[in-house]
């Protein structure tokens, strides 16, 4: 079975009408549950579930410190090319908008390696446009003999890869692998996604499993929310973290919430997805996964990050650059996305420490041959 089966299942039911049907004592009854079911989680997401989300957000907090005890692991992407070969209606490094682009040499991703590394900083994410041409395995490979020398964990956020390639990283030093499906809704993701090899649905769904196959020590995945139906595309994310713990065991499994940013494109989000909203995901999603991590990104503006800390979060980034070259030409300004937490990496783990939590920056070593 694959998760597209799972996918199908899903697709199949009207969750809409389900939704209508959860009430108040249904939500009672999951909350006084040890452990909780598809079912439960899905209760945990219905518009009555609101009137609980102090409940949901005690347990959260008190299933969080048990499996992770009160710490924050902090990281930073590190962004290596913007040339892409797909249209994303949503994306700022979509190719059918013009702006000058640019891959970064093996100096530039040195001088960015050690400005991060400045920070105190040893866990990163490589991210790039999707472009086999310029960020190939080969490029990924040349930029790890740099940056195996300043991080202790390196992961991946690029075009999706076939095993084999996964399996040629990770004997490189790449250690974790994050993969947006973006949008759960295969009609939608059609219209969002019309040219480029990102059109192709189920390798990209199955991406994870891949990646997973490949020897990846993490994996981290997420839904776009704004793209679709926020309730609907949380459950279908929390299925598939479901999934994806139970076939692989050794791997740990994490989600993120991010929510739709403005980008170069214009485009307009087709729900509006609130800040309870986004903490009622949350919420739920830990009650029904309490073992899996949960980060957090400097999309989200600096009040509402510092809110949340207790509710699930176990990662989280920190003065970010979604720009190529960003870290050290802070006058580049084509990024991804916008950033609405810009703060430090002081002052984050400044923030963290007043809040009782102890701030990571180094929890895995990379073990590559000389």
């Amino acid at each position: 079975m694959s998760f597209y089966d799972v996918l199908e299942r899903v697709n199949q039911l009207s969750l809409e009408d389900m939704l209508k049907d959860v009430t108040n004592q249904d939500v009672e009854r999951v909350l006084q549950k040890e452990r909780i079911n598809e079912e439960d989680y899905f209760a945990l997401l219905s518009p009555a579930a609101e009137n609980y989300l102090e409940e949901m957000a005690q347990r959260a907090h008190q299933l969080t410190v048990q499996h992770f005890g009160k710490t924050i692991q902090l990281f930073l992407p590190l962004y290596l090319s913007d040339y892409c070969v797909n249209t994303c209606k949503y994306c700022s490094f979509s190719v059918d908008n013009v702006f000058p682009r640019r891959i970064l040499t093996m100096e530039e991703v040195e001088k960015e390696a050690k400005a991060i590394a400045d920070m105190g900083i040893e866990h990163i994410i490589l991210l790039s446009g999707e472009s086999m041409f310029h960020s190939s395995v080969k490029y990924i490979k040349q930029c790890l003999e740099v940056l195996t020398r300043y991080f202790s964990s390196i992961g991946l956020e690029i075009q999706p890869l076939d095993t084999d390639q996964y399996k040629e990283l990770v004997d490189s030093g790449i250690d974790s692998l994050t993969v947006y499906q973006e949008v759960y809704d295969e009609e939608i993701y059609r219209e969002l996604h019309t040219k480029g090899p990102k059109r192709f649905f189920n390798y990209r769904l199955d991406t994870p499993e891949r990646g997973c196959e490949a020897g990846m020590r993490s994996v981290n995945i997420a839904a776009l929310l704004g793209l679709n139906d926020w309730r609907r595309e949380s459950y279908i994310t929390g299925l598939h973290a479901q999934y994806l713990q139970n076939k692989f065991l050794d791997v740990e499994v994490g989600v993120s919430f991010p929510r739709i940013r403005p980008s170069a494109g214009g485009f307009q989000p087709k729900v509006d997805v609130t800040d309870k909203n986004l903490v009622q995901a949350m919420l739920a999603f830990r009650i029904f996964q309490p073992r899996a991590g949960i980060t957090v990104s400097t999309r989200e503006a600096p009040e509402f990050r510092d809110q949340i800390l207790s509710l699930g979060t176990t990662k989280m980034s920190a003065a970010s650059s979604t720009v190529v070259g960003g870290y050290t030409e802070p006058d580049n300004t084509q990024s991804q996305f916008e950033i609405s937490d810009e703060r430090s990496v002081d002052e984050i783990k400044s923030l963290l420490l007043e809040q009782g939590y102890q701030p990571v920056v180094k929890d895995w070593q990379i073990m590559t041959e000389s």
